[in-house]
């Protein structure tokens, strides 16, 4: 099989209510690595949390195989979960200074996603997209012991919750992974919550799908933006060639 080459695009607002946008992106197709972390804890913590963790994958080494880039980025991302567990114990009180995070990292004709918290990869293949993370919340342990449904997920008082992120206090943290070989044609999604959690996934799909007129994230984004999402809002796509 011929190595796999990639497009990518990024996008991000605020949202309608925001003042600051605590989430960040990597759009690095050189290194084979991409990402969106949704910062948590207040504008100062927030952004600090996706900051540091963006400041970490974007300068991992060229050239690395999927193995040897999920290997760093395991250990990469550990080093800013003690170093932001570090900073909220020095600010003391309740302070929180975390993140979500999820990456794709691709080379050759593989691909890996690590994830931690509630921003989601989407995999759009022969048409059809298909969540390919899990989310860590509350509501997703809910559905999955029977107690709610998913539609019921969506609109739960605690839909907010997360249970994993980057620099939370929760001890070690544990990034879940997923792996398979990318084919010619796939577009992958990588968001924020703002957006899965407010755009139908139906037309998330459309736009992903669709070649006409603004870039992915662009018209995802707008799509929020017209459904008043108040969240911030950030989505990055990779297309394989």
């Amino acid at each position: 099989m011929i190595a796999a080459r990639f497009r990518s695009f990024h996008a991000t607002h605020n949202g309608t209510r925001r003042k600051h946008n605590e989430d960040t992106w990597v759009d690095r197709p050189d290194l084979g690595i991409w990402a969106v972390a949704d910062g948590a804890g207040g504008h100062q913590a927030g952004e600090l949390a996706s900051g540091m963790i963006a400041d970490a994958l974007g300068s991992l080494p060229p050239e690395r195989s999927v193995p040897e880039l999920a290997s760093d980025v395991r250990a990469r991302i550990a080093a800013t979960h003690l170093a932001l567990r570090e900073e909220a114990e020095r600010r003391g009180g309740d302070t929180m200074i975390a993140s979500t995070l999820v990456t794709l990292l691709a080379h050759g004709e593989h691909f890996a996603c690590l994830w931690a918290g509630d921003s989601r990869a989407y995999l759009l293949r022969d048409g059809e997209m298909r969540q390919i993370t899990k989310d860590h919340s509350l509501v997703q342990e809910l559905v999955d012991d029977g107690t709610i449904t998913a539609e019921a997920a969506e609109h739960h008082p605690h839909a907010n919750v997360i249970t994993r992120a980057v620099g939370a206090d929760i001890g070690e943290l544990v990034l879940d992974e997923v792996s398979g070989l990318v084919r010619r044609g796939d577009r992958f999604l990588l968001c924020s919550d703002g957006l899965c959690k407010i755009v139908p996934s139906r037309q998330m799909a459309d736009l992903l799908r669709s070649d006409d007129g603004l870039p992915p994230p662009e018209a995802l984004i707008d799509a929020a933006l017209a459904l008043n999402a108040a969240d911030n809002v950030t989505a990055v796509t990779i297309e394989v060639l």
